[in-house]
């Protein structure tokens, strides 16, 4: 990595900087306003077993991921987690920060006794492909999925 990061919970104040990242993520998503996106984070941070993760270098917010951690009846009841909204700022990626926020995701799954993290991606991109691929994510599911939004392309 070229810098040193840092990787915290997200905080109110980093709003504006996630929202921006997210353009990275769905730059055809219409902007979420200021206040709808707080409202959303007070749910989200009061919500047992949702943390979104962001990577912050030199205060610049550059990376983020969010971790959900499901209970579980089956496993012994042991919780699965699922991971959503990767995303690494244009201008950083290639440089293992995307990495570095998905594995600190990772270490908190395997605090909280997950059996399993789960992720879907869209994507056909073969670099997005290698990279879930590289930091451990093996594809050896079939997934299906009902939306209400268009599928993302690219």
């Amino acid at each position: 990595m070229a810098g040193e990061l840092s990787i915290r919970a997200v905080e109110q104040a980093d709003l504006p900087a996630l929202l921006e990242l997210y353009r990275d993520l769905n730059p055809d998503d219409p902007p979420l306003a200021l206040p709808d996106a707080t409202s959303i984070w007070q749910q989200i941070s009061n919500h047992s077993g949702i943390a979104i993760f962001v990577g912050v270098l030199e205060r610049a917010l550059v990376t983020s991921c969010t971790l959900i951690v499901v209970p579980n009846l089956t496993r012994g009841g042991l919780p699965y987690a699922l991971i959503e909204n990767v995303v690494t700022s244009a201008k950083y990626r290639k440089q293992g920060y995307g990495a570095a926020v998905l594995k600190h995701a990772f270490a908190e799954a395997w605090k909280h006794g997950c059996y399993k993290i789960m992720l879907l991606t869209g994507s056909k991109n073969p670099a997005t492909l290698k990279f879930y691929s590289g930091v451990g994510f093996e594809q050896n599911k079939t997934g299906f999925q009902i939306r209400q939004l268009p599928v993302r392309e690219g």
